[in-house]
């Protein structure tokens, strides 16, 4: 069974959301505040939940793991190029989630927390 996959966009306060069911090729989007978001994907059957990389990533990543999801970050250049016109939060959702079905897709490994403050202080 393949599971649905979520581009999501991170944003400061609405996040877009572009889901695509692999077997039914059904197309969902969803526009959620901040405190929305952790709660729309505890009702949400596991899924493949992906995100451009980026500090506030990896905390969103860890999160929705411990819901049951799988996390994946994606470079941003890897994004680029399926932002088919304007650049808005809604189509960059959308080209995250046309990036990770690529096969060439590379993936950023999801830092713990510990990890990332050992980054910051290096920094």
């Amino acid at each position: 069974m393949k599971l649905t996959i979520i581009g999501m966009d991170i944003a400061k306060q609405v996040f877009q959301l572009h889901a695509l069911d692999p077997q039914s090729g059904q197309v969902e989007r969803f526009k959620l505040k901040r405190a929305q978001v952790l709660e729309f994907f505890a009702k949400r059957a596991p899924s493949i939940v992906v995100m451009e990389a980026c500090g506030s990533a990896h905390d969103w990543a860890r999160r929705l793991q411990a819901l049951g999801h799988e996390a994946k970050l994606i470079s941003a250049r890897s994004v680029r190029p399926f932002v088919l016109r304007n650049k808005t939060d809604a189509a960059d959702a959308r080209a995250i989630c046309t990036a990770a079905q690529q096969p060439e897709a590379r993936f950023v490994a999801v830092k713990s927390e510990a990890q990332q403050t050992v980054l910051a202080i290096h920094r």
